[in-house]
């Protein structure tokens, strides 16, 4: 859980949502010229749209760690305790015998980098976007299948040079 699940596979489905969202809504503010618009009024759009979800996001990223690793760890308790698999002391033993405090920063930062990553590659897909409606959904497409990418190669690296 601490390893890859909370983080990458966390991140990997919410690159599908959020980016998605992400991407459509900063590129149907493009098609329908709201930001340059803004830019004409002499508003920095980039910063104005772009940094509050890319801050939001980092900033709640490891909150969602932190619970679906918990909710993990609650689960697995309950399973112990009512589904006669093995007991709570036996589940209590197996989740602490190769524990390592390290694990948990190493999950709260991949998840930081991730939701930066997402954040970023949806927004200049979005911000990117030209033509019309149907431009908007392929920029929103791109931008999920390249932050999945990205975090998966990044998921490699990271784990080479936190881990090793």
């Amino acid at each position: 859980m601490l390893l890859e699940f909370s983080s990458t596979i966390l991140c990997l489905i919410l690159a599908g949502k959020v980016g998605s969202n992400i991407a459509s809504e900063i590129g149907t503010m493009r098609i329908t010229e709201q930001i340059d618009a803004m830019e004409i009024m002499g508003v920095n759009s980039a910063n104005y749209l772009i940094l509050p979800k890319i801050t939001a996001f980092m900033l709640m990223m490891p909150v969602l760690v932190i619970f679906s690793v918990g909710a993990a760890l609650i689960g697995g308790y309950c399973m112990a305790a009512w589904g006669g698999i093995l007991t709570v002391d036996e589940y209590v033993y197996g989740i602490t015998y190769a524990f390592m405090t390290y694990h948990v920063p190493y999950a709260i930062s991949k998840s930081v980098i991730y939701a930066f990553v997402i954040t970023s590659v949806s927004a200049y897909y979005g911000y990117t976007a030209k033509g019309g409606a149907l431009e908007v959904g392929k920029a929103s497409t791109n931008a999920v299948v390249k932050s999945i990418v990205v975090i998966l190669f990044l998921d490699i690296f990271l784990t080479k040079l936190m881990l090793s």
